[in-house]
């Protein structure tokens, strides 16, 4: 009977990252999937939570987590595929549940690339329901065409800026401003991360935040338009001056994600030149559910 070992991640080198992309590209190869398990995001400062399984010195299991409210931990997994069935993914579990519990986690939201079998079965066991679905989509090639508004900007945010920023995000995302308030204040302190103020001839409009995740790959997220400003074509120009500005600092890969309900943001991003590059399943399980 084989033995593994389970640690939590405390080498961030190239040697070990690169072991953790070798089982991800084993792992989506085998269930023929667009499995990403967010290895951009492992770092020693302001990165993802992760445990690493071994079977002697082979890397075999992974799972990170990070939470962005400090109440619900997005969680990536994988399992090499001659090592499945053991256990292995629900022991990486109860490792990482135990660290949760530390920092009041109440939800565990699992993502699935929708085309993996496996991942979709692996799911099922441990009766986490279905939330939503997103598409990935990564920017292609801008779309020439002049701004509807010249008079519309962007800029970085300040702290002056605090109040409008949880208002916009409030009334856009039907999420409550306190909630918002502490989400902001979280992920505001990450140097990766930028937030930028959309303004049309002065008057606050909007915003849009930025992940620089790697030297030349940008996540775009939190985009969002004041409801009483929507349908004036303010979010294309947001969007095109920020990949505008993103390409001028040499980033090559800018992505985004979007719920697949929402098809009129999916078809204004399509519109500015993104493409849908894979789909994944979303699922809640609420953490006392989980057993050790």
């Amino acid at each position: 009977m084989p033995t593994y070992t389970i640690s939590k991640m405390t080498d961030f080198s190239n040697q070990q990252i690169d072991q953790i992309r070798l089982l991800e590209q084993i792992c989506a190869l085998s269930d023929a999937s667009d499995l990403r398990v967010g290895v951009e995001s492992l770092k020693a400062i302001h990165g993802d939570e992760a445990f690493l399984c071994y079977n002697e010195d082979q890397l075999i299991g992974f799972l990170s987590w990070y939470t962005s409210d400090r109440i619900e931990a997005n969680i990536n997994a994988m399992v090499h595929p001659e090592f499945r069935r053991n256990g292995i993914f629900r022991n990486l579990l109860n490792h990482a549940v135990a660290d949760m519990h530390l920092v009041n986690i109440q939800h565990c939201l699992f993502r699935v690339p929708s085309n993996s079998q496996s991942g979709i079965d692996c799911i099922g066991h441990i009766d986490a329901d279905f939330s939503h679905s997103q598409f990935s989509m990564t920017f292609n090639s801008i779309q020439d065409r002049m701004p509807y508004y010249n008079h519309l900007t962007i800029r970085v945010a300040n702290k002056k800026d605090t109040a409008f920023l949880i208002y916009c995000f409030a009334q856009a995302f039907e999420d409550s401003e306190s909630w918002t308030k502490e989400y902001l204040e979280n992920t505001s302190q990450e140097p990766s991360r930028l937030t930028y103020l959309a303004l049309h001839q002065s008057n606050p409009v909007g915003m849009i935040r930025v992940n620089t995740i790697q030297a030349h790959t940008a996540v775009i997220h939190d985009f969002c338009v004041l409801p009483t400003e929507q349908g004036k074509g303010y979010g294309r120009d947001i969007l095109t001056q920020l990949i505008t500005l993103l390409q001028d600092q040499q980033y090559t890969q800018i992505r985004l994600s979007v719920v697949t309900a929402n098809r009129h943001a999916l078809r204004l991003y399509t519109s500015v030149g993104f493409e849908i590059s894979a789909e994944f399943h979303y699922y809640s399980l609420p953490l006392l559910s989980i057993n050790h």
